[in-house]
């Protein structure tokens, strides 16, 4: 090993992987709470004890080197090292602590937390870290190795991923209460076709379960509002912009409330499982695992969780 090495510094590990993982010095600035110089000086001093570049700018877009490739790689594993080693050491101490990463679809982000909190209450030292993407977002990260654990439903075939189901996730057809779908009791699901439909972004895993749905079903809606977000696809429901098909747990306080209706469909509820992911052989940390854990064996308290959310 070059004794160059030797002059590395954690907290240039840091700001390069957060500069790494925003494509941006900005960002990376933001994020760490330093000023853009002083990212910009720690990938300096960073470069020259490698001897290598990290970043490049071609035009105003920043781009990755094999180099910034490898670094990346190796420091995760550092990381991880010093992670497990500040778990082990809490564990003599007869207490689990350290940091639990954790990456969750954007339809669990209303669901996550109360999980969370739950085995956090039974693990007052761990320190979670929740980050909400989309499913496409999500799938790239689980090939990347960027979480402890992930929380998704339709977990994809073709990657090397172990799962383990813990929830119902039950997509149901919803509108304003004013819709004149709302004042019939009984609907088949070709007779909201004709009526607007508000859906997410690509990538999202709701809009992908409802298209796989509506294939199988040989029902197509032609007039489209795409919102990219849960937020903003209930709150266009509310405003009569047209119906919705979402997680039943993401929108059961409006329902409870009356902002919105459930539309009573006969082929519906669409049935997803909500499961707790990791690449197949990964090495969990004691904080992953015993998470992972907490979701096997604690049923009736999740079982209550998922009642709150209409589950």
């Amino acid at each position: 090993m070059r004794n160059a090495f030797m002059r590395l510094t954690l907290r240039q590990l840091q700001v390069f992987r957060a500069v790494y993982e925003n494509l941006s010095y900005s960002r990376a600035a933001e994020e760490m709470a330093l000023t853009q110089p002083a990212v910009s000086l720690q990938i300096r001093q960073l470069e020259e004890i490698i001897g290598q570049p990290l970043f490049e700018y071609v035009g105003k877009k920043l781009y990755l080197t094999d180099a910034a490739e490898f670094l990346y790689n190796a420091s995760g594993e550092i990381f991880q090292q010093l992670s497990e080693l500040d778990m082990k050491l809490s564990s003599l101490m007869g207490a689990l602590s350290g940091q639990l990463r954790i990456a969750v679809e954007s339809s669990a982000k209303y669901l996550s937390p109360h999980l969370l909190a739950a085995f956090q209450a039974k693990h007052p030292d761990v320190n979670p870290v929740l980050r909400v993407f989309n499913r496409a977002q999500i799938i790239r990260r689980l090939a990347d190795n960027r979480d402890d654990l992930v929380v998704m439903s339709m977990v994809p075939e073709d990657m090397a991923l172990e799962f383990m189901p813990f929830m119902n996730n039950p997509i149901i057809a919803i509108a304003a209460p004013s819709h004149p779908l709302c004042a019939s009791e009984s609907l088949e699901l070709k007779d909201l076709q004709t009526w607007p439909l508000l859906v997410r972004e690509p990538g999202s895993g709701t809009r992908k379960a409802c298209e796989e749905f509506f294939q199988q079903k040989r029902v197509q809606f032609t007039n489209t509002m795409e919102l990219n977000s849960q937020e903003a696809q209930r709150e266009g429901v509310a405003a009569g912009l047209g119906i919705a098909f979402m997680p039943k747990h993401a929108v059961n306080r409006e329902i409870a409330m009356g902002d919105l209706i459930e539309l009573p469909v006969r082929e519906l509820p669409i049935f997803r499982s909500w499961c707790v992911v990791h690449a197949r052989g990964k090495r969990l940390s004691p904080v992953a695992q015993a998470f992972l854990n907490f979701m096997r064996e604690e049923r009736q308290l999740i079982s209550q969780i998922s009642k709150r959310f209409g589950g």
